[in-house]
């Protein structure tokens, strides 16, 4: 899974690649869906779907994925079926490889032929040209993967995610779905509720975000300040001057007068000091002492305590070919300007950085539109459990709060997705998959 979700560097992360030895074989069939949804007698591509048959007497069937996008769920699962050890007493555990994720991320249904690959955030655009160029760069960045199959590139959004779940219920003979989305097939979840909500028995949304917002703009800045009030609990750490929001500002603006050296090369500016002191943060304590440190060596004149032990040393994002069709992005740079210094306001100590307003910048000239933006969920719907850490749990309880009577785990601590560690949130999650039963108002674990 991915490492973490409570920000929107993570949501753009790509699909894991697990290196140890499969545990147990799924049984493996294919089903066949059409490329583009719109077009059901058109070109067809296949899914190939994994099932670990229950270990009792069968009562349905749980499809569980694991988001990414692009997440391999076949060889997920059978890395890990311990996991689902105890819900595979009473359900069969199906799962699939997400359409256009192949070989490079070991899914093995149709593959949009792409080089997966991780691009740092860039700057926001100083003036119209500025924002026209980064435009024609990432169509650049784009061009090779559309090209490769232009029709399947414009068919990957969550909603097409969500219609082949809706073929794949109907393979398996389910009479409704039964869902577990981690991550960021939280948003497969979401679409299909949008657009099959009376065959929903039971979904979990679990470290997901609220891709059901009916005010866009709101949603940003509730974002904003979660990841405001992420940097409070670092800020109330401790009573060093590196912990005190003043000292930290003061940083910052200094940083985006004149970057600080990080060594072989590097400088950061203010915004890649507020995006990269978000991966300490969402760590907790073990991320808070570190933080401290690299604070006060930055305010020295050395920034090297902030760039990342593995990967690009900047704020960067996954190639969006999913998501760039899920979200919102910027049309010109006056509406950028805007959004960012109302962020910039709201949230003075992380100003943008853990948001979609600076995510989805790799997004502007993307050659496939929005084609799946957020919306509210109908009417109609059963109730719906989510699960999550800080920041994670007050998103998904947004979500929820749509669908009477549904349900949220909370873990007050750092962590992404709480079924596969927390003992405690995997019960509540697994008595509501079985036996649908909600967890009680105000659960924590």
């Amino acid at each position: 899974m991915i490492t973490h979700l409570a920000l929107a560097l993570a949501l753009m992360s790509p699909a894991p690649s697990p290196s140890p030895a499969p545990t147990e074989k799924m049984e493996i069939s294919e089903v066949s869906v059409p490329v583009d949804w719109d077009r059901p007698e058109g070109r067809a591509i296949t899914l190939k779907v994994g099932r670990l048959p229950a270990t009792g007497k069968a009562e349905g069937s749980v499809l569980i994925a694991y988001g990414g996008p692009g997440a391999p769920g076949i060889l997920l699962t059978e890395t890990m079926p311990q996991m689902w050890a105890e819900l595979r007493k009473r359900m069969n555990i199906v799962t699939w490889d997400t359409r256009g994720y192949g070989k490079q991320v070991q899914g093995t249904s149709t593959a949009l032929p792409c080089t997966w690959t991780r691009v740092p955030i860039p700057a926001f655009p100083e003036d119209d040209a500025d924002f026209a160029r980064l435009a024609d760069l990432n169509r650049g960045l784009a061009e090779p993967c559309r090209s490769s199959d232009p029709e399947l590139f414009a068919n990957m959004s969550s909603a097409d995610h969500a219609r082949d779940m809706e073929a794949i219920r109907k393979a398996i003979g389910e009479p409704k779905l039964t869902f577990y989305g981690a991550s960021y097939a939280g948003f497969y979840g979401q679409a299909y509720a949008r657009l099959f909500p009376g065959k929903v028995r039971a979904m979990v949304l679990d470290g997901t975000w609220n891709h059901s917002a009916a005010d866009w703009s709101r949603e940003l800045e509730l974002t904003a300040l979660q990841n405001e009030q992420a940097m409070g609990r670092y800020f109330a750490s401790c009573e060093s001057e590196a912990c005190r929001p003043a000292f930290w500002q003061k940083l910052v603006a200094k940083a985006d007068r004149s970057p600080i050296p990080a060594g072989a090369g590097l400088a950061y500016d203010g915004r890649d000091l507020q995006g990269l002191a978000q991966s300490f943060v969402r760590q907790g304590p073990k991320g808070w002492s570190a933080l401290a440190e690299a604070i006060t060596k930055a305010a020295r004149g050395d920034a090297s305590g902030f760039a990342p032990a593995r990967g690009l040393r900047f704020p960067d994002a996954a190639t969006g070919v999913t998501e760039c069709t899920d979200w919102p992005r910027f049309a010109g740079r006056k509406e950028m300007a805007t959004t960012v210094a109302r962020l910039n306001r709201i949230a003075p100590n992380t100003g943008t950085a853990g948001t979609m307003a600076t995510a989805t910048l790799n997004c502007v000239g993307w050659p496939a539109g929005v084609t799946n933006p957020p919306a509210p969920l109908p009417k109609g719907l059963p109730p719906l459990v989510g699960a999550g850490a800080w920041g994670e749990s007050d998103a998904v309880a947004r979500v929820l709060a749509q669908v009477p009577g549904s349900g949220l785990v909370r873990h007050e601590g750092p962590g992404h997705t709480l079924y596969a560690a927390n003992e405690c949130a995997r019960g509540h999650l697994n008595r509501y998959l079985t036996d649908l039963v909600v967890p009680a108002p105000g659960t924590t674990c």
